[in-house]
């Protein structure tokens, strides 16, 4: 998504919120092995997995989740971060608590309740929508890889999240959080707020423990940028480690999945099973202080003080864990960047988008192109368009082929801008291990006349780091009057494990992220 001059974009989708009621009511009858009295609030995984150990069933963890879902999401503030809820949920946890007693137990992951960006297949009784009602039919018979690891691993699908429709790539005027399907997602801090964009119900839903983790997608700041907003880690892996095999397109140059947690320590977990290359698997351990070379990039002279001194108190523990912290000014042609990124996104978005349409089930005769889904949303423009268009859309129709001297030029442009005079020069003239800069926040409110604010789309660093294909990640460093603000880190790309060990040893050293005052129900 462009928001004057600014990139809030990501690949991702949604789906219809069919079976909430009916799952509900098979959780409240399967409430037992103390679902009742359970509160899986701010629970991480390693602890969930203790719970279980000592005799919580899956089942009842699922049952306390869908509890919170209804009280807060549904019901209460209504966050609206929630599409669609898994009718086979407690089935499938129900089997995995067999596994348990049988002893054969899968890894951290086994029996942990998920939920999953509805721009990512899944072979549940839910669609795939991308937020958007010319795919509300859009069931699948196979899961995306990603998740089919996931399951493998244990993992219970509880739901899918809701998400600026069309992964914020549809109208230069849009909501961040709003679709035709899921309606408006609130922030968690504030439901009144912006939840940022494309993975709003991820960060959402996962800052308000409505599930264990949840997972997103990025194609520039649609990972960061939510998470930074809503207090959370979120994880965008390099380029290429995740496969994104199943998952509704905007750029397969720079669309990536990647974990939204309340921790790095979750985030790490879900990685190691995301990825399919076990060489560029992050790996966990310990993490040693010291040895560390880390570049700080000034805080600009436009951000507000409060976030100033925040980013300033990252600094210095920073140099608490770090044997080098080294001034990064980044170079002025990763500012320069934007129009060509978003020149080849109109022409990426076009291509993959019709080629993925092409895919979808034979029923959905009215989605077989992007010229169709212009038309679509003409004719539900009650429905689809009530508080912003598509000038998007309209704009990469008018593209031509990946061949076009346009689109090859712009590519050019943002290799040589963003990679070899930008964070390649950085890496190598300051040999530093990481990167850091302010993050997104604090969220504004939600505005349907205007949309978003200018200044909602993350830290330069952020944007470069998904442009280039490297790894990044989001911190919590606190809040400014109660709404969260956040920390970009980026590390080469490949190197995902060292920046989440370095991550991690600054969520140890702080300890900044402080939850949502809507926790309990």
């Amino acid at each position: 998504m462009m928001k004057r001059r600014q990139f809030l974009i990501s690949a991702t989708a949604g789906s219809v919120m069919t079976s909430l009621a009916s799952t509900l009511s098979l959780a409240r009858a399967d409430d037992h092995a103390g679902a009742s009295h359970f509160d899986p609030t701010e629970a991480g995984i390693a602890q969930l997995q203790r719970h279980l150990s000592a005799g919580l069933t899956s089942a009842a963890l699922v049952t306390a989740y869908l509890r919170r879902i209804t009280a807060l999401d549904q019901q209460g503030p209504t966050y609206r971060s929630i599409i669609a809820i898994n009718p086979d949920a407690l089935e499938i946890a129900r089997r995995l608590d067999k596994e348990r007693r049988d002893n054969r137990v899968r890894g951290p992951l086994h029996g942990i309740p998920l939920l999953i960006k509805d721009n990512i297949e899944t072979s549940d009784r839910m669609p795939t929508t991308a937020g958007s009602l010319a795919l509300a039919n859009a069931f699948h018979t196979e899961d995306a890889p990603l998740v089919a690891r996931l399951r493998a691993a244990g993992a219970i699908i509880l739901g899918k999240t809701n998400l600026s429709e069309w992964a914020n790539f549809r109208s230069t005027f849009s909501s961040s959080g709003w679709s035709a399907v899921g309606g408006q997602t609130g922030n968690a801090y504030d439901p009144k707020r912006n939840p940022s964009g494309s993975s709003s119900g991820s960060a959402t839903a996962a800052a308000l423990s409505f599930a264990a983790a949840s997972i997103g997608t990025e194609t520039d700041g649609s990972i960061l940028s939510p998470a930074s907003v809503s207090g959370l880690v979120g994880f965008k892996p390099s380029l290429g480690v995740v496969s994104g095999r199943g998952v509704v397109p905007l750029s397969p140059r720079q669309d990536v999945a990647g974990p939204m947690s309340r921790s790095v320590e979750d985030a790490r977990l879900l990685a190691d099973v995301m990825v399919e290359s076990p060489r560029r698997m992050p790996t966990g351990g310990a993490t040693q202080s010291g040895g560390w070379r880390v570049g700080i990039v000034p805080a600009a002279s436009s951000m507000r003080a409060e976030v100033v001194a925040l980013y300033g108190q990252a600094v210095d523990i920073w140099r608490r864990c770090a044997a080098s912290v080294i001034d990064a000014p980044l170079p002025s042609g990763l500012r320069q960047a934007g129009q060509a990124e978003y020149t080849a996104l109109l022409f990426e978005f076009k291509d993959s988008i019709n080629t993925y349409l092409r895919t979808l089930p034979a029923g959905l005769t009215e989605t077989r192109s992007l010229k169709n889904l212009i038309e679509f949303n003409r004719r539900l423009k009650d429905r689809e368009m009530p508080f912003f268009g598509q000038e998007i859309f309209e704009l990469a129709e008018a593209k031509g082929p990946l061949s076009d001297p346009e689109y090859l030029e712009c590519l050019r442009q943002l290799r040589q801008l963003v990679e070899v005079e930008g964070l390649e020069k950085v890496f190598s003239d300051l040999s530093v291990d990481v990167i850091v800069a302010p993050g997104s926040g604090p969220s504004g409110l939600i505005d349907h006349v205007l949309g978003d604010r200018d200044d909602l789309g993350g830290s330069v660093l952020g944007s470069s780091a998904a442009v280039a294909g490297y790894p990044s990640v989001t911190l919590p460093i606190g809040l400014v009057r109660g709404m969260p603000v956040g920390m970009t880190v980026i590390a080469r790309r490949f190197d995902d494990s060292r920046l989440l060990e370095a991550a991690a040893l600054f969520e140890r050293t702080g300890q900044l992220r402080i939850p949502p005052t809507a926790q309990r129900v």
